[in-house]
């Protein structure tokens, strides 16, 4: 199994504002629907900004709890260029976007930037919640598909807090990082640890010894 997609995890039935929302139906829709904020989209629902809970509480801050609230709409609230993703974006990859800007919660729009689902930090964090049985049975299978001409039990696998680390020989050097990538690339893996030796160095223009090549944590 490769890495997720937003599209595969997202919720497509998005709770949604106009520019022209009120600040007490804002209100009422995060309290309805028990959620921290919500996309602001234009007449052809495409996403022109993120209304949150923090932005309303900002507001009722600048009015000292007066009333005039309800003039207020979503289009002076919202943040924007709101930051979105689309469905074919890797949940590895959504997440990271996440974490750049702080955010709680992604737009996920389509090639003309029309709103089509919501994805939350917690729907990317349901894809990592898998343990490290499951990864390590997985990252073996991987590795065996993903790499030719390595038989099954030629590289071992073991997996801690979702880091994997491959031991084991390889006929070619070539080979090792293409156990990595495969192993990288599943679902719940957080890093790799390559400590896989190799007989035959077909990277090298001069005929080598058979050696190991080791490294540290391999990133994307």
């Amino acid at each position: 199994m490769t890495n997720r997609t937003v599209g595969e995890v997202m919720t497509q039935d998005v709770v949604h504002a106009r520019r022209t929302t009120p600040f007490k139906e804002l209100v009422r829709l995060l309290d309805a629907h028990r959620i921290g904020g919500l996309p602001v989209v234009d007449h052809d629902d495409k996403v022109v900004g993120v209304v949150s809970g923090a932005d309303l509480i900002r507001q009722q801050a600048r009015r000292g709890g007066r009333a005039g609230t309800t003039e207020v709409t979503a289009g002076a609230l919202m943040s924007t260029p709101a930051i979105t993703v689309h469905p074919e974006q890797s949940v590895p990859q959504a997440a990271r976007v996440m974490e750049r800007h702080g955010i709680e919660r992604l737009p996920v729009v389509d090639e003309e930037d029309r709103l089509i689902g919501i994805a939350t930090r917690r729907d990317l964090l349901r894809v990592f919640l898998r343990t490290d049985d499951e990864i390590r049975v997985q990252a073996a299978q991987a590795v065996v598909a993903g790499v030719p001409h390595v038989p099954p039990g030629a590289v071992r696998v073991d997996v801690r807090d979702g880091v994997v680390t491959l031991t084991g020989g390889v006929e070619r050097r070539s080979q090792v990082p293409a156990a990595v990538h495969a192993a990288w690339r599943l679902d719940g893996v957080v890093g790799v640890v390559s400590q896989l030796s190799f007989r035959v160095d077909d990277c090298a223009t001069e005929p080598a010894r058979a050696g190991t090549q080791r490294g540290g944590r391999a990133m994307p």
